[in-house]
This record gives C-alpha cells, structure tokens and sequence, in this order.
C-alpha cells in the first residue's frame, strides 16, 4: 500500500474518529483552500483526490488544503478562524433553498472575502441548487454533466433525466418539475471526479491489469430493485432481463454479499452488466474496470465526467436504454475473448495511466482559476 493512501486512512481516522483537525501550514505565502464536507462515502469519493494530492497541490500551486466536516463547522469547533482564500462545501441533497442559503451565509461570515465553489456530489445530473447558488459561488462541481447544457433548465416528468426516461416508458405519470439553468452559469460549471477516484478503487488501478487464464462467471448482475416506484421498475426490468440468462449461463445475480466478495467474483467474470441506479454513473462500472470484467452497461453516449471513461466498443459496451440488446450483446462478447480483453485492457489501463501521472492535479487548475488560487 502506497505512502499517499495510507495517509488518507490516518486523515480519515483524525478527522471521522478522533476529531482532530489539522492547522493550516505555517507557510504564509501558501494560498489556503478549505472544504467543508459531508460524512458519507459517495461525497468522500469526490473530496479523496484533493485530500490524496494534497502535496501535490501545495508543490505545484502553492494551495494548502484543509478538510472540515460541515457539522463541525455549523457547531462552531473548528480552527480555521484565520484567513481562507477559497472554500468548497458539500450539504446534503435534500435541503430547501432556505436551509442552503443559510449554510452559504455562515460560510461567507466565517470568511467574508474566500471565494466559494459548491461540489455537488448528488447521483443524477440534475442541477437542482444552480438558480439558489448563482448569485453566491465562483465555480460548481459536479461529478458528471449532460452533454448537451441545452437540456438544463427543461421541464422533466420527476426531477431527473432518468425519472423522465422510466416514468414516459412505464407511464408512471411523475409530477412535472423544471431546474432553473441561470444565465451565465455555464460559465461556473465544471466536470469533477467520480467513483473511480476513491481509495479502494485507486488502490486496484494503480496496481498491474488482472489477468486471468479463465474466468467462471459470465455475466455478473447483483441488483438490488427496492426503492422509488420508478427506479424499483428499472432494476427489476434489468434484474429479470439477468435472470432470463441464467438457463444457459453462468449468472451471478442473486443475493447481496461484501464489497470484499462483490470484487473477488468480478474477478472470476467475464462480463459485468452494471444499470443505472439513482443516477447513471454508479461505482460497479468501475469495480467492473478495476477487476478486468468487461463493463455492459445503458448507453453513456450523452454524458460527461472527468476523467472521460465511457467510450462506446473500447472501455465499455454501450446497451440500449430499454435492454433490448442485451442478450445479443452478452452472447457476442462471451464468444469472442480476444474483443473482452481488449475493451477491459483498454479500460483498466486508461485510468490506471490517469492515476500514476497524477493528473488530477492539471485537470483540477480550471476549479483553481476560478478560485483565485493560482497565479
């Protein structure tokens, strides 16, 4: 285990179990960035890669980072008093506009001259908080985009892309709800890091490509269906479509076991169809890559996420939106060895050079220019 992820478990373990927070450097021509976060583990994935290059940051930037979780700072025991130049905040995903403003408030009172960005670590691609944060943030991050921006601001049946697409095809009849996309906040809006940029995860990529002489499993496919009535009918149309393979094949899709368990079968797979959850991008289709499992999964053709990941027939299979290929294209794959271990070469290989080169740090400058944070 490398230097850099072990000190990422001991700021874990000061910050979540003994509550020690460190003080800013002592380095007074160091710009100082401070992020205020959220407990679980999804928004912990996207603050991992500015906490891991931490050094790297300082070295290149002159910017010393700090991480304060957002109870500690709305209780008031934190020791960032002195001067912060820039602060990115998470909150939960279920706040009123009047809750995030209010959060917004303290944050600008505690430091009235830091130039803010909010990280929205949120699974849809919705953009629920840009007309309440644009008069107050510089830059917003959000672990993937639409393609197409024009689509921001359109009426929606529910309140996401994906409750659109499953409430027209399973005429659910969701409530009509529509984002204000405020004029100029493209200009504020930036693609930031997803799953892959965790610590189990780069733990995987930065080691060598799993190879295996055989795999046992053809196709893996655990999905868990419980939920919303809209994405409770998605995952069971995608569990049942697994199902009708088992027949014939080798199909692990039944049950739930440990993440330990979950990777070691990805391991011994040949494919791993992985549907959207809550939100398109979901941490299987990286465990998938991690694990040299080929990834098949609904069609990502009209999103964008940093790194870029999803390139149709070489790091994954695209599927229709309604599974209807899915059968064909299980049966193509498992017939052809040499085309699988191309795509998950390609794949595992593409952020496994991501990682080493530590480019996050390049790709992070444009955050930091909006931030006032570099020279």
């Amino acid at each position: 285990m490398s230097k850099t992820i072990l000190r990422w478990y001991l700021h874990r373990l000061l910050i979540d179990r003994l509550s020690v927070l460190r003080s800013f450097s002592g380095n007074s021509g160091n710009k100082r960035l401070l992020i205020i976060s959220e407990s679980d583990q999804i928004p912990k994935a996207q603050i991992f890669p500015f906490i891991y290059h931490a050094e790297d940051f300082s070295a290149q930037y002159g910017v010393d980072i700090r991480e304060l979780p957002l109870a500690r700072f709305l209780d008031g025991r934190h020791p960032y008093a002195s001067q912060v130049d820039a602060v990115c905040f998470q909150t939960s995903f279920h706040l009123s506009p009047d809750e995030l403003i209010s959060v917004v408030k303290k944050i600008s009172a505690a430091w009235p001259k830091a130039k803010l960005a909010y990280f929205d670590w949120f699974a849809p691609t919705d953009l629920r908080y840009a007309e309440v944060l644009n008069p107050y943030v510089s830059a917003y991050l959000k672990k993937h985009l639409l393609k197409d921006l024009n689509s921001y601001g359109q009426p929606t049946w529910g309140d996401t892309n994906l409750c659109d697409y499953y409430s027209r095809r399973f005429d659910l009849g969701l409530p009509e709800t529509c984002f204000a996309f405020p004029d100029g906040f493209q200009e504020k809006l930036l693609s930031g890091s997803h799953f892959a940029s965790c610590d189990y995860l780069i733990k995987l990529f930065l080691g060598p490509f799993p190879t295996r002489e055989s795999r046992a499993i053809d196709v893996h496919s655990r999905i868990a269906v419980k939920g919303s009535e809209w994405y409770s009918r998605m995952r069971q149309e995608a569990l049942d479509h697994s199902l009708a393979l088992e027949g014939r094949l080798n199909v692990a899709c039944h049950g739930r076991v440990s993440r330990n368990a979950f990777l070691k079968e990805l391991k011994d797979s040949k494919l791993c169809f992985s549907p959207f959850g809550y939100g398109e991008v979901c941490w299987r289709d990286f465990e998938a890559m991690a694990t040299g499992s080929v990834l098949l999964k609904p069609d990502m053709s009209h999103l964008v996420c940093s790194p870029g990941v999803f390139f149709p027939g070489e790091t994954y299979v695209p599927l229709a939106w309604d599974l209807s290929d899915l059968e064909e294209k299980v049966d193509f794959y498992l017939a052809r060895p040499q085309e699988r271990g191309r795509i998950a070469r390609n794949a595992f290989g593409l952020l496994h050079d991501y990682f080493r080169q530590g480019r996050f740090v390049d790709d992070s400058e444009p955050l930091l220019q909006r931030l006032s944070l570099t020279a």
